[in-house]
């Protein structure tokens, strides 16, 4: 492993120096890697390891038909590598566990006869383990229970492995049932195209990804740019002139030079104007919000956003809703100007775009 200064932190990481994809290879040569769920993270992650030379089946169920065909014309062959979510747990070593939380749940009975002394239950969030008291999701004491976390959605895991970066992810060790939990973990993980691998538990995983999805990452991003997008338009500026400056600047511009080298090289890069402001409105947006991050991450470690999903997610119209919820969301006025504006962006760029993402795969949501 190697030692890297997190800003005076030291922290062990694992990169494709130290475990390179030979050695990868050669901890999961006898494995055959079994992805259940081909909806969001699933194919990102199983085309990945399939195009690294890992031997890989998918298990989907038929019954969701758009996740099926999507498997199929991904290159998935049924009854060669695309089986139902059954037959796959029974013929992996490793079983990763890439539906939903709450099919997690649903499903997990079927999933645990299926499981072999000596396979791997392999899983991309915390959440199933952690909250068992309230997922009933607890593993046979035969079996190892690994966790490689991605930092980013499917889209950006696949997008990030065509271009050669890769994405970080985490790593853990929930159970080590075979002596070498630990070393089949980090396979994988460079196996999916991670940049660079950092340990961590499955309970301060499962806490910082949902305290970053409901805050600064989804929850509070889209909050914040409503209530700008409202004060702009409610003084008289343009839909387009309030999402541009909304919008459209942060996600074209300004996060490209966060990305690159840091908020004060983006800060060092803007107006003097624009520094300012930032710098004097900094600690004051920060007074604001610091309450609400810490109830967030209480409720988090409560099981109270938990509670939450179970109860949201496992209901029979959850899909009916959800979709009614993004579409009163598509369809505000502000994401129908977002919707006007990208139509407006240069063709040249438009083409890269939709070069570099054709035939990936969803966005993350655990």
């Amino acid at each position: 492993m190697a030692i890297i200064d997190f800003g005076g932190v030291k922290e062990e990481v694992v990169t494709r120096k130290e475990f390179p994809m030979a050695r990868a290879h050669k901890v999961l040569k006898n494995e055959t890697i079994a992805v259940i769920g081909y909806g969001v993270q699933g194919p990102a992650q199983a085309l990945n390891m399939k195009d690294n030379g890992f031997n890989v089946i998918v298990g989907q169920s038929k019954q969701f038909k758009r996740d099926w065909d999507r498997a199929c014309k991904d290159g998935w062959k049924p009854g060669k590598n695309l089986f139902d979510m059954e037959e796959a747990a029974r013929r992996g070593t490793i079983v990763q566990m890439l539906v939903s939380d709450a099919a997690q749940k649903a499903i997990w009975p079927t999933i645990k006869q299926c499981l072999n002394p000596g396979d791997a239950l392999y899983f991309s969030h915390g959440f199933s383990i952690v909250y068992k008291d309230q997922t009933r999701v607890i593993p046979p004491p035969s079996v190892d229970v690994i966790l490689v976390a991605p930092k980013g959605s499917g889209t950006s895991v696949r997008r990030n492995f065509l271009s050669g970066a890769g994405i970080n992810a985490s790593f853990a060790v929930e159970q080590d049932a075979t002596g070498r939990a630990r070393e089949r973990c980090i396979a994988v993980g460079i196996a999916i195209g991670s940049g660079y691998l950092f340990p961590t538990t499955f309970q301060h995983e499962v806490f910082s990804d949902l305290t970053g999805e409901r805050g600064v990452l989804m929850g509070a991003l889209a909050g914040i740019m409503e209530a700008q997008y409202e004060v702009l338009r409610k003084n008289g500026h343009s839909p387009s002139e309030a999402f541009n400056e909304t919008v459209e600047e942060l996600t074209e511009s300004l996060i490209r030079l966060v990305g690159e080298n840091g908020m004060d090289w983006m800060y060092a890069n803007c107006s003097a104007t624009a520094q300012r402001g930032a710098l004097d409105w900094k600690p004051r947006f920060k007074k604001a919000v610091l309450p609400l991050f810490k109830d967030l991450y209480k409720r988090v470690a409560a099981g109270v956003e938990t509670r939450r999903v179970l109860s949201a997610c496992g209901a029979p119209d959850y899909q009916q809703q959800l979709a009614n919820e993004l579409g009163a969301l598509g369809n505000s006025e502000m994401w129908l100007a977002g919707k006007a504006t990208r139509a407006l962006r240069p063709k040249e760029r438009a083409k890269v775009i939709s070069k570099s993402t054709k035939g990936i795969g969803g966005r993350a949501a655990n």
